[in-house]
């Protein structure tokens, strides 16, 4: 078995809500043992936990899901607190503390922000205190929504350089065209893709896919990732300490793209966007070039320089992202110009690359 030192456990709505749609507070107990056995044995635990906004409606007395915004955000206001609560009650006896960590994706947007995460949870685990990751339910929006916490698990794995992400669930992992469980996957192709079903569930947002995506992310950043059900006996310890096969593992490549292109490629969100003609799309995608403003022929959205774009080929296809140079309002005035242009366009020099190499990620 592979010696795990930091390991991301992402625990799903459907793991600790109880059929009355109140949390399970046996396993949630149970899980926090597992993860505080973890940490006593010398392995870092971060958890992200989704269950807010269904601990919420079942305090509240909501019987469905609210539809209405603020309505949601007062379920997710009043369920975290209590998840909070229970989590910080459980790891006690451990000698464990809690720390409360509430995202959104403008802390990944933001380089320095995102960075910020980073010491924030690495303070905490050399406090011996355990971080709770969860999206900020409480503000975001659908534009500043990390989208599911599947997404949000792997993101934070990639940052925090762990070792192995653990994504727990109501099945026992990724199951094949009769049901069977896959045990191990190599690539995450089109025919892995095929296998996933759609969530059925009221209380969660995510699925199979979800968890598929983030696996993706988490492997291209060189973390193993295991989906499993979060319901079986010590489900944590028989992925982390082994031997017994559990869930289903993605094996994580060389994770041979840069931090910084990481987050380019999957922690931020595109602010806009910049259609390129084939011959710039050629420069890109064959060889390795910047972008120049000589060979964009459109600009969508509202960004400032420094914001992360989406580049679109010629049929609107998405071919890379990167950190913009220019801003929207600059580049609508000097797409398809030459470089010695710009001072006369724009009445000062700047930069002759839109988009910097370094800068640039192919998709």
């Amino acid at each position: 078995m592979k010696k795990y030192k930091r390991v991301v456990v992402k625990i799903g709505t459907k793991v600790i809500t109880a059929k009355d749609r109140a949390l399970d507070t046996d396993r949630m107990k149970s899980l926090v043992s597992q993860m505080a056995g973890l940490m006593n044995s010398g392995t870092e635990v971060i958890l992200v936990t989704s269950g807010a906004i269904g601990a919420g409606m079942s305090l509240l007395g909501m019987k469905k899901r609210p539809v209405e915004l603020a309505s949601l955000q007062a379920a997710a206001a009043v369920g975290q607190n209590r998840l909070m609560q229970l989590y910080s009650e459980f790891f006690r006896p451990f000698k464990l503390h809690v720390g409360q960590v509430l995202l959104t994706q403008e802390d990944f947007n933001d380089r320095s922000r995102y960075l910020n995460i980073k010491h924030t949870i690495n303070a905490l685990i050399k406090h011996k205190s355990v971080p709770v990751i969860n999206e900020n339910d409480t503000v975001a929006t659908e534009e500043i929504k990390c989208g599911d916490n599947d997404r949000l698990s792997s993101l934070v794995a990639d940052i925090c350089q762990a070792d192995l992400l653990v994504l727990l669930t109501d099945v026992e992992g990724l199951l094949d065209e009769k049901g069977r469980v896959i045990r191990e996957v190599s690539k995450i192709t089109p025919q892995i893709m095929k296998l996933c079903g759609k969530s059925h569930c009221d209380l969660g947002t995510g699925g199979m896919v979800t968890k598929i995506e983030a696996s993706r992310t988490a492997t291209r950043a060189g973390i193993d990732c295991v989906i499993a059900n979060g319901k079986e006996k010590d489900i944590i310890e028989k992925i982390v300490l082994g031997p017994e096969a559990a869930g289903t593992i993605f094996r994580g490549g060389k994770g041979g793209i840069l931090a910084r292109k990481r987050w380019i490629a999957f922690s931020s969100k595109a602010k806009g966007a910049v259609l390129v003609d084939s011959g710039a799309e050629v420069a890109l995608r064959q060889k390795n070039k910047s972008l120049l403003a000589s060979g964009i022929i459109g600009v969508t959205g509202n960004f400032r320089s420094g914001d992360v774009v989406s580049v679109a080929g010629k049929m609107g296809n998405e071919i890379a992202k990167g950190v913009a140079n220019y801003s929207s309002h600059d580049l609508v005035k000097i797409k398809g110009l030459k470089t010695s242009a710009f001072k006369d366009v724009l009445g000062a020099a700047g930069p002759d690359e839109v988009i910097h190499k370094d800068n640039l990620v192919i998709l």
